[in-house]
């Protein structure tokens, strides 16, 4: 047999060639002959294991990740579509509020010339800016936002924090802390010295440029705020954790200890899309009630009443304590409002969340076990 011939195969071809040598000897040569198919598939195999190394060490890295954030056991996981957190909307409240803490400035940065004709309210604003233009304290500012942020703690909302109301005081009292040089040389006018002996803050408050530092810094620092709220539903419980500045909370609730899933839409809520999934528990837990009473005036430093002191004296610390207690003072609420820390607050995919928790919180039931151990006993008889 001399020349070439072919040898297919189900993995390839063998391509035989006979060539003659010495007569009656043969030198014969076999060559293995992949298919392109078969090459191209292995290509695209090994890509397919690349990838689907890739894709399980992301999901490795992330696993990971969400352990450490939550602190999970072991053998716990975050479900799918089991992690949330507050609507970028939710806390639109508190971005209005640094919006009208910033008009308040613009307002008494400008002026206003109300006229004889004009509105009461308007001849009130400019009788208040009047007063604020004194040389030595802005009270009309005081006062203005002295009012904004005891109405703000008043209503009971989601602006009547904690931090909001100190930020608040802040704003309010900035400017008689940066015109105190103003006071102190007025009152040694009074003994005898020179006009502006004691001006040792070289800059006065503007009310445009501070207004506008101070907006910037309350809005930023709402966004850290209502970033700081994280929500995971897990193979095991639900997680509720909280880390701002220097403010840290986590709480863990295991299902069966859940009585009621709460949903509160408000109409806000229905036009921008989120609510508000509340978990109830046999404690209490979910909902907070907050009663902050009138003694808060009196536990200001420096107020209380000496022995000592003088008739003139008594009077200016009873008006400080009674300053400093309307502004703290805050109704007692009989009503319970949802907390940021204790439940799902204003989410978007609330319905997920309601659904996930209620499968999650019937599968671990006392009822639910007991079917289970029904069934198994029953599969046993049979």
């Amino acid at each position: 047999m001399v020349g070439h011939e072919g040898m297919p195969n189900t993995l390839g071809a063998y391509s035989i060639e006979i060539i003659p040598k010495n007569g009656a000897r043969y030198l014969i040569h076999i060559t293995h002959h992949l298919p392109r198919g078969l090459v191209m598939s292995e290509e695209n195999q090994e890509a397919e294991v690349k990838e689907t190394l890739t894709e399980e060490s992301v999901q490795a890295t992330q696993t990971e990740s969400l352990k450490k954030k939550y602190r999970l056991i072991t053998g716990e996981s975050v479900l799918p579509d089991g992690e949330a957190r507050p609507s970028t909307l939710a806390f639109l409240g508190m971005y209005i509020l640094g919006g009208i803490m910033f008009a308040v400035h613009f307002l008494f940065g400008n002026g206003v010339n109300a006229s004889d004709d004009a509105s009461l309210a308007l001849r009130i604003v400019s009788s208040l800016i009047a007063l604020t233009g004194s040389e030595s304290v802005p009270i009309g500012f005081v006062l203005v936002m002295g009012f904004i942020t005891w109405v703000n703690r008043m209503l009971n909302v989601s602006t009547s924090g904690r931090w909001v109301t100190i930020a608040l005081l802040v704003i309010t009292f900035m400017p008689v802390i940066i015109s105190i040089d103003n006071v102190v040389s007025a009152i040694a006018a009074v003994f005898g010295a020179e006009a502006g002996a004691y001006d040792f803050i070289p800059f006065d408050y503007n009310y445009i440029i501070f207004g506008a530092i101070f907006a910037i810094l309350f809005w930023g620092a709402t966004w850290k705020y209502q970033r700081s709220f994280s929500y995971a539903v897990t193979t095991n419980a639900v997680i509720f954790q909280h880390s701002f500045l220097l403010s840290r909370s986590h709480r863990r609730i295991l299902f069966d200890r859940i009585s009621e899933v709460m949903v509160e839409r408000t109409p806000m809520g229905t036009m921008l899309g989120y609510a508000t999934v509340t978990i109830m528990t046999d404690s209490g837990v979910g909902l907070v009630d907050e009663t902050v009473g009138v003694n808060a005036g009196g536990k200001v430093p420096g107020t209380s009443d000496g022995a000592d002191d003088a008739t003139g004296t008594k009077v200016s610390k009873g008006f400080l304590r009674s300053f400093f207690a309307f502004l703290t003072y805050q109704r007692t609420s009989r009503r319970v409002d949802p907390d940021p820390k204790h439940c799902f607050y204003k989410i978007r995919k609330w319905e997920s969340t309601k659904l996930l928790l209620n499968e999650m919180h019937k599968k671990h039931s006392s009822s639910n076990l007991l079917e289970d151990l029904k069934d198994a006993i029953s599969a046993d008889e049979s």
